[in-house]
């Protein structure tokens, strides 16, 4: 018989890696099962085929679809140990506290709703940029919420570019702040110190200076007692008189079947990993608000300005997504459409060549390469609706090898939404133009980098599938913990309050004992 374990992690990424680390520094015996495998570390990394969905750990083996506005296509999932945590440009912002609070603006009839407030989840906040030895400068955001302790790390130097977006924004009355990232600027045992390196953002870190997962909380976790098992794949979750009694799961090297057993269960395979696993394994026809399974799928109304400039802004070639304006945050008086929350507009750096060329005809190659070093840009991120026709759900007549059904994505912005975006993208050109850009490019975001949602929590159980600690409603010894537990998405990035989230969920679960 297989051994019993305290816990079965299923995922890699944020949310399941948080969980861990507090089970496994409670003395718990834990094993993670991983889709993926690890990511190979070195020069290959900062090769433009590193990047994102150019990247051999971007995964078509068992595609989602998208259906949008009459078309039908097809999209992969990151399959590796770290999951996104990998790929992304490291930005740790805590939601407002106002994010936790009812705004009818945002939620109209979705029923969403936070089950605990700011003040509940403050403490895990400090724990989680403990976890992450997050670098930040506190203070300098006008919408930062209360916090009882600074950054584990103080931010780095401003680069060039970074000045040079700080100083228009100030010229144009708004306060710039210092972007926390996860990213190890400090002399610490056994890591890298960052080499502000352009390959960041959408790249794996040639030499593990990002913080991580794979680089900086599995290692130790792992010489602490974790069990660690990649390229398994988890098919079903079996469940009987309301709790789960095993995972049936393949090793997709050997394909050997297993049945892997554990006194509670933690899925944490994404937003979309997530709900499907559970609708497959059909728990959601034991949960009172089963229905909300796969609904409420939010991703941001995200879009990028490319300002092109005389002169390249980045001479010295730095990493410099390190820039923040949260001014629109909750709206301004001068954006009448729409009122309320807009969102946050960020630095960000150039596009990775390799993404650009693949989508453009190859004679305009020159061109690209020419102009990249006189382009830097900027992010805005719009808080999207909670919507339940926003979901995913299973095509039972499309199985993958290993028996998954698959899943379909259906996804449309609301006006409110796109009307955000809009807005913000209007202020972004306005401070481009103001650094001195002569020339704009809009880029709308169409990925689900920020995708939240799907299996959420809630007051009422009969509209939310999650208790206010992610318990599975009808299964005791299930809980959900990664983006999917979101009842709003905010307007920042999510990984920090997903990390938050789950060591407050495995507090409550070692103090149960569940």
């Amino acid at each position: 018989m297989a051994p019993l374990y305290d816990a079965i992690i299923i995922g890699s990424g944020f949310g399941g890696a948080a969980t861990a680390s507090a089970l496994v520094g409670a003395g718990e015996h834990v094993l993670m099962l991983e889709r993926g495998d690890w990511v190979a570390r070195g020069p290959e990394n900062w090769h433009d085929s590193s990047a994102l969905e150019l990247s051999p750990y971007y995964s078509m083996q068992s595609p989602y679809r998208l259906r949008n506005n009459g078309s039908d296509a097809a999209f992969g999932a990151f399959h590796c140990v770290g999951g996104q945590s990998i790929f992304s440009g490291c930005v740790s912002l805590r939601f407002r506290a106002e994010d936790f609070e009812l705004d009818p603006e945002i939620t109209g009839d979705s029923g969403a709703r936070w089950p605990y407030s700011y003040q509940d989840l403050e403490p895990y906040y400090a724990r989680a940029e403990a976890l992450l030895h997050v670098a930040g400068d506190p203070g300098g955001d006008p919408t930062e919420p209360p916090r009882s302790t600074s950054y584990p790390q103080p931010a780095p130097p401003l680069a060039q570019t970074s000045r040079r977006i700080s100083t228009a924004a100030a010229r144009l009355g708004l306060r710039p702040f210092r972007l926390p990232l996860a990213i190890n600027y400090s002399d610490l045992p056994n890591r890298t110190r960052c080499i502000t390196c352009l390959t960041c953002d959408a790249y794996p870190c040639a030499i593990g200076a990002k913080n991580d997962v794979a680089s900086h909380i599995l290692p130790p976790l792992l010489s602490r007692g974790l069990e660690l098992k990649p390229n398994v794949v988890v098919t079903r979750l079996v469940s009987s008189r309301g709790r789960v009694e095993h995972v049936e799961c393949i090793d997709t090297r050997s394909g050997e079947r297993l049945r892997l057993h554990a006194r509670r269960f933690v899925v944490s395979a994404g937003v979309f990993g997530s709900p499907q696993l559970i609708l497959a394994s059909g728990l959601d026809r034991q949960n009172p608000g089963g229905d909300t399974v796969g609904r409420f799928l939010m991703r941001h109304c995200n879009g990028m300005v490319f300002g092109f400039f005389p002169a390249p802004p980045n001479k010295e070639r730095e990493f410099h997504k390190q820039v923040g304006i949260n001014d629109f945050y909750f709206g301004h008086p001068s954006v009448r459409n729409p009122r309320g929350k807009l969102g946050c507009i960020q630095q960000v750096m150039s596009p990775p060549l390799g993404l650009v060329r693949a989508r453009v005809p190859r004679p305009f190659h020159p061109l690209i390469n020419a102009a990249a070093d006189h382009v830097t840009g900027l992010l805005v991120v719009a808080e999207d609706q909670p919507r339940a026709e926003n979901r995913l759900t299973l095509d039972p007549a499309n199985v993958d090898r290993f028996g998954l059904p698959q899943g379909v994505v259906e996804h449309h912005y609301t006006p409110r939404d796109l009307a955000a975006r809009t807005a913000l993208l209007r202020k972004a050109r306005q401070l481009l133009r103001t650094a001195g850009a002569y020339l704009m490019y809009v880029h709308r975001i169409t990925t689900f980098s920020h995708a939240v949602g799907t299996v959420r929590t809630g007051v009422d159980p009969r509209t939310s599938a999650l208790d206010e600690y992610c318990r599975f409603r009808g299964v005791d010894n299930l809980y959900v913990l990664d983006g999917s537990f979101m009842p709003t998405a905010a307007a920042v990035n999510p990984s920090l309050t997903i990390v938050a989230n789950a060591l407050r969920s495995a507090d409550h679960m070692i103090g149960a004992g569940s």
